[in-house]
């Protein structure tokens, strides 16, 4: 099977299909949608909240996986020093990195394709400024350029996710600004500026849906870039604050114990953040595959 799909084949179904074509991707794509049904649900799967002090025990802290609390519930994977049960916090932290990494994409998307369309199709002064910007921002290293940006203005959930916004508009506004110039030169965008057609609908209607499936496979990436840069700012501790926790911060409170040998409080979110991340990026790769005709697949 190659990478050419039947024209009648809406852009879903092409995806569909490859996925489906590829059980590594079958089976990452399946973790994925059961990772965001999960964080979705985490008030109703979670067997208490781990954030309600009246639910939390004191003196269930430290509880290896399997214990049984002082009310008779068991921690299938432990307890923290807090006494909060590692299951549950896992699937809140997980719903807190999910909403904060693909928030950040999808804004980072917007700002970036809406530049990169500009950029191609503006051409002259307007590309070349954005060019350049889009250079700067990419030669500076992605957690050095956010890690400053939470110094001067502190933490919080929305400061993250403009700070990981500023840090990956590029990578979309360069991948855009590539395909855009490619279907600018074609006879159907010279029909419509024949037809009057203004810059804004002949760059949404007409150019923007052939630049979906770059777009499609940098926003995967970004979005497994953005859960895995959140995770590094709350483990350093100036991502998230603490009442509002995600799994970086308690990879970041299990690993002060890691030495004592409290594996669990470290180790399991660190698992469960590196599923996240390697399962987003096997589905990234499969639809670059999927969505390039001309790669072999």
């Amino acid at each position: 099977m190659t990478g050419a799909f039947l024209s009648g084949e809406s852009m879903p179904a092409r995806i569909l299909r490859g996925l489906l074509a590829s059980p590594k991707a079958s089976v990452a794509a399946f973790i994925c949608l059961a990772l965001v049904i999960a964080a979705i649900l985490a008030p109703l799967i979670a067997p208490q909240n781990p954030y309600d002090l009246a639910q939390i025990d004191f003196f269930d802290g430290r509880l290896p996986p399997g214990s049984e609390g002082m009310s008779g519930m068991t921690f299938w994977l432990g307890t923290d020093t807090q006494g909060r049960d590692m299951f549950s916090a896992m699937l809140y932290g997980l719903r807190t990195s999910l909403a904060v990494g693909l928030t950040s994409g999808l804004l980072a998307l917007l700002v970036g394709t809406t530049l990169g369309l500009i950029a191609a199709y503006a051409g002259g002064r307007v590309d070349a400024f954005i060019r350049r910007v889009v250079d700067l921002m990419l030669g500076f290293p992605t957690i050095l350029v956010a890690l400053m940006i939470l110094v001067v203005f502190g933490q919080g959930t929305w400061k993250v996710i403009l700070a990981l916004i500023f840090v990956q508009w590029a990578y979309f506004a360069r991948a855009v600004r590539a395909a855009a110039l490619v279907e600018t030169g074609k006879d159907y965008v010279e029909a419509a500026r024949c037809l009057g057609l203004s810059p804004a609908r002949i760059l949404a209607a007409h150019i923007l849906p052939n630049c979906l499936p770059p777009l499609i496979v940098i926003g995967t990436i970004q979005v497994a870039n953005a859960i895995a840069a959140e995770a590094t700012l709350s483990f350093l501790g100036i991502g998230l604050p603490i009442t509002e926790p995600s799994l970086g911060l308690l990879i970041a409170n299990g690993y002060q114990v890691l030495l004592a040998g409290l594996y669990w409080m470290s180790v399991y979110p660190g698992l469960l953040l590196l599923v996240i991340v390697f399962s987003v990026n096997i589905v990234g790769d499969r639809l670059r595959v999927v969505l390039n005709p001309r790669i072999e697949t």
